[in-house]
């Protein structure tokens, strides 16, 4: 598999669509990251959000993917087939579950489909000196969120992220801190933050592209 940018070399964000619950989340916070990419690196980038199915062998072209959504998380036998052939073979996901509840239905049933697909254990927590928290930006750990400190879902600040690595390197990183939600916003008005809570999106895609 020859994971790649574009033609041109511009890098685009790709949002991974499953038959199954809602994948159409956060409908601004792709145009808000692809900003903080232009903003902070030098990297190429395609303004435009590049939506695939999972289904499709498309994927196979995209070098990081988002998945998101709220209900339930079941694969078809296609989609589980592609997520782990594009996992095992050097593609990176980043999937953030928008109820942020370890006991909801969207984390308990993506973790069990990643039992299913990669074995037991297999999502493992990652320690926060983990060279996703220096790829960009320094951080001590993951970002907090608003919506951990505002009572939703449940209402824990999750201090950790977890991840399964293949060969040394993170394929997939989950979250359940809902990141998705943190940064859906116009980017216009990140002007207004005193810190741009962003800035972990830029190190997340650098570590996909560069580890």
């Amino acid at each position: 598999m020859d994971l790649q940018h574009t033609v041109d070399n511009r890098f685009f964000f790709t949002r991974l669509q499953y038959e199954s619950g809602d994948w159409d989340v956060d409908q601004r916070m792709p145009v808000n990251v692809l900003n903080s990419l232009i903003e902070y690196t030098t990297l190429k980038i395609d303004t435009n959000e590049n939506i695939v199915s999972l289904n499709s062998d498309d994927i196979f072209r995209c070098p990081f993917c988002y998945l998101s959504g709220h209900k339930l998380l079941e694969f078809t036998a296609k989609e589980k087939e592609n997520f782990e052939k594009y996992v095992k073979n050097g593609g990176f996901v980043f999937v953030d579950d928008c109820n942020h509840d370890i006991d909801g239905l969207f984390a308990k049933s993506f973790e069990s489909q990643m039992e299913r697909i990669f074995g037991a254990q297999s999502l493992k927590k990652i320690p926060n000196n983990h060279a996703l928290y220096s790829a960009f930006f320094q951080f001590d750990g993951p970002p907090t969120t608003s919506q951990e400190l505002n009572g939703w879902g449940d209402d824990i600040v999750h201090d950790y992220l977890k991840a399964i690595e293949v060969n040394k390197r993170i394929g997939v990183l989950y979250s359940n801190k809902d990141y998705g939600c943190e940064w859906d916003y116009d980017f216009r008005n990140k002007r207004f933050y005193r810190i741009d809570n962003t800035r972990f999106s830029v190190n997340i895609i650098m570590y996909a592209l560069t580890s």
